[in-house]
């Protein structure tokens, strides 16, 4: 018969039943207890045979309660038909001393076996729930890009996994010396909740935990860190004990791995607590409630630092990325500005007030967009797509994006050369005139007189002309009427120098001048206008990630008005997202109040917002967005700003 530590019986069975000696230790069994201390306490791990018989009465139902690694044997018929299933062995049918003692030789062996299968099972539950729980922390890791927040994560997690009062983690860092140093990047105790962030820096030696562990790029643990081993191979600092009136005893410091197998940084834990709520500051606290580090922790610490330095290692190629993102923005809303230098800054007035936009639609507690809210990845999605929404203006050419009168720039200097081939022709007209008379009346000084006044009068007639052209040339923000005069300066000819006669202004000149808005003609519209497909055929050519994958819809589509009206896809109302609404909203404002556009001088903000307002009551933009953008006079922010900060 195998050693069994607990045999529960009632009081109608004794030992002698089985020709059992009850006091026999290490042969058969060490202990009989009465069965109701099983009841009271019943044993957690430990092999444990329960015999019943009739007498148990009315107890038999906590018999179902017990662990199932209690093997429960029936003595009589009775027990045996009241415990059904629950019971393992049943004795009612023996009544052979020497087969009954046989029986509860085989319900000891049973009590081990299933004993032993109790603990493994217990093992097993506890590793599952490590791999799951390591796992879980992995995954959630894995999904985490803010710096910040991936290492408040991995000190939480690990400070939970491991029992600790504190963690920390430091970065290896290279001094201008080029010898490298730990600095602390986060700290997290709670028994120090203001810890705040230490200043300490650790040299990569022996004369700390920490150091040490850089340099052996291995795991350290002390289980306590005052009465550290003669042969231990590191010293423990007490800068940081005498800082924090803190008393640091069992510590375990774990190193972070590249995939190269070089040393980003170690991750510490302190104190390992017996209770997870307790408060371990003081000595007397900490002798109290604090245990050393076990395997286990080193092992669960090690797959965590494992993860962690992945985790760090991939947020910081993703803020490598994201830095590559912004610079290549950066350098596509330069390339527009040196297109376009008149409207430098354009693009970067945009976007900051259509972020600004956002964050107060954010804010807004009332009308339809009181629910909206937008994310810190959607307002850098919105951001960047305000600052590329002008990007195809790179392909329009610069004779038209910079012009600034209805009148091209060469056509305007022929018109003037021409007037001023008029100006030197009624001169000599007037000198040959002039000669003439001389030569055939000297005396005649009325004839001298009247020719003088003809020629002042069509000299003054002559700048009348140009002035009247000058002024038909400049651009004007709403729809004017074509300047009266010009078609009578158009029906004017002179004589050249060939003797061919000459319009004061051609046809090709005069369609210019009848522009009614602005100072494109349809087809230089139509050109400057294409900058859209332009835009969305450039973005889309690249592969965006999975946040900014509305980046294209929104920063293309900001010339589209809510009654379909506008270009270039003819989109209306609930085709238009809000993004797009806002970048529409903000490129008109700067647009108007900024005194950089060829074609027009800058208006007041004041004004700007009711020209805005009447875009709304047409029907043309979001009503709603000008008035938060009006109350809330978020503009002024920009408009006040130099561009240059933004």
């Amino acid at each position: 018969m195998p050693e069994v530590t607990l045999i529960y019986h009632t009081s109608r069975v004794a030992p002698e039943v089985f020709g059992v000696d009850a006091n026999a230790t290490c042969q058969t069994v060490t202990r009989w207890i009465p069965v109701g201390e099983l009841f009271a306490d019943p044993p957690i791990d430990e092999p444990a045979v329960l015999l019943v018989d009739e007498s148990l009465g009315a107890q038999t139902s906590d018999v179902f309660e017990l662990p199932v690694h209690v093997v429960v044997v029936t003595l009589d018929a009775t027990s045996s038909e009241a415990l059904g299933r629950r019971a393992d062995l049943s004795m009612a049918e023996l009544h052979d001393a020497d087969a009954r003692l046989s029986m509860l030789d085989a319900a000891c062996r049973l009590a081990a076996s299933q004993s032993t299968i109790a603990r493994l099972n217990e093992i097993i539950a506890r590793k599952d729930h490590e791999f799951r729980e390591i796992s879980r922390i992995g995954m959630a890791l894995m999904h985490e890009h803010d710096r910040i927040a991936l290492l408040h994560l991995i000190l939480q997690q690990g400070k939970q996994l491991t029992d600790s009062d504190g963690a920390g983690l430091l970065f290896v860092e290279t001094r201008t010396n080029g010898a490298p140093e730990l600095v602390p990047v986060m700290y997290d105790f709670d028994s120090l909740p203001d810890i705040g962030l230490p200043t300490i820096r650790y040299p990569i030696d022996d004369n700390s935990t920490v150091g040490h562990t850089a340099r052996i790029k291995a795991p350290v643990v002390a289980a306590d860190l005052h009465r550290l081993p003669a042969d231990a191979e590191f010293t423990g600092s007490i800068e940081f004990e005498q800082r924090y009136r803190y008393y640091a005893k069992s510590i375990l410091s774990v190193p972070l791995l590249d995939q190269h197998e070089s040393v980003m940084g170690v991750m510490f834990f302190i104190n390992r607590k017996a209770s997870r709520n307790v408060i371990v500051r003081t000595k007397a606290q900490v002798e109290r409630y604090c245990l050393a580090y076990t395997e286990r922790e080193v092992r669960l610490a090690r797959s965590l630092a494992s993860q962690a330095a992945l985790s760090i290692e991939t947020t910081r190629l993703y803020a490598q990325i994201e830095g590559l993102l912004e610079s290549m923005v950066k350098a596509a809303v330069s390339a527009i500005d040196e297109r376009d230098p008149a409207t430098a800054g354009h693009s970067l007035r945009v976007a900051a007030l259509t972020t600004a936009l956002a964050e107060e639609v954010s804010r807004s507690n009332r009308g339809p967009y009181r629910d909206v809210q937008f994310t810190p990845k959607q307002l850098r999605e919105l951001r960047f797509a305000a600052l590329l929404h002008d990007l195809g203006k790179v392909t329009v050419r610069e004779d038209v994006l910079l012009k600034a009168n209805k009148l091209p720039a060469a056509l305007w200097e022929r018109v003037n050369a021409r007037f001023d081939l008029i100006r030197r022709t009624m001169e000599l007209d007037y000198a040959e005139q002039h000669e003439r008379l001389c030569r055939s009346a000297p005396d005649d000084e009325l004839g001298i007189e009247r020719l003088d006044a003809e020629l002042s009068a069509r000299l003054d007639e002559l700048e009348r002309f140009r002035e009247l052209i000058r002024r038909a040339n400049e651009p004007s923000l709403l729809e004017t009427p074509v300047a009266s005069g010009l078609d009578e300066i158009a029906a004017r000819t002179f004589r050249d120098a060939n003797g061919d006669t000459v319009p004061y202004l051609t046809p090709e000149e005069m369609h210019y001048l009848r522009i009614s808005r602005g100072s494109l003609d349809d087809a230089e519209r139509a050109e400057v206008e294409s900058h859209v497909t332009h835009t969305r055929r450039f973005l889309s050519q690249i592969p965006w990630t999975s946040d900014l994958k509305n980046l294209v819809k929104y920063a293309c589509d900001h010339h589209e008005k809510l009654d379909g009206s506008g270009y270039p896809r003819g989109l209306r109302d609930t085709e238009i997202p809000l993004e797009t609404r806002m970048i529409q909203l903000a490129d008109m404002f700067d647009a108007l109040t900024e005194a950089d556009r060829p074609y027009k001088h800058a208006v007041p903000p004041e004004k700007a917002l009711d020209i805005i307002r009447a875009e709304a009551d047409a029907g043309l933009l979001d009503r709603d967005l000008v008035n938060i953008m009006a109350e809330s006079q978020i503009y002024r922010q920009v408009f006040d700003e130099d561009w240059r900060t933004l």
